[in-house]
């Protein structure tokens, strides 16, 4: 799901548009994408139990190593 309104962003992404789709469908398999500012977004959806984190410009800019997501590898 990308909130196009975000994507681009880096603001954050609409953690509660994540949580209702997470409530009310709990076993799709959901990716956040749009918005993602850095390392503290994809721990919050992480925890949240969200699946997968696209991440574009966090990347780009440098807010966000490739180093620094291996602990979120399966």
């Amino acid at each position: 799901s990308t909130n196009v309104d975000k994507d681009g962003m880096l603001a954050g992404p609409d953690f509660g548009i994540y949580a209702r789709i997470k409530e009310e469908l709990p076993s799709m398999y959901l990716i956040a994408s749009g918005g993602i500012g850095g390392l503290k977004d994809v721990e919050k959806l992480n925890e949240m139990g969200i699946d997968g984190v696209i991440i574009g410009k966090a990347i780009y800019e440098k807010r966000i190593e490739l180093k620094d997501l291996k602990d979120f590898l399966c």
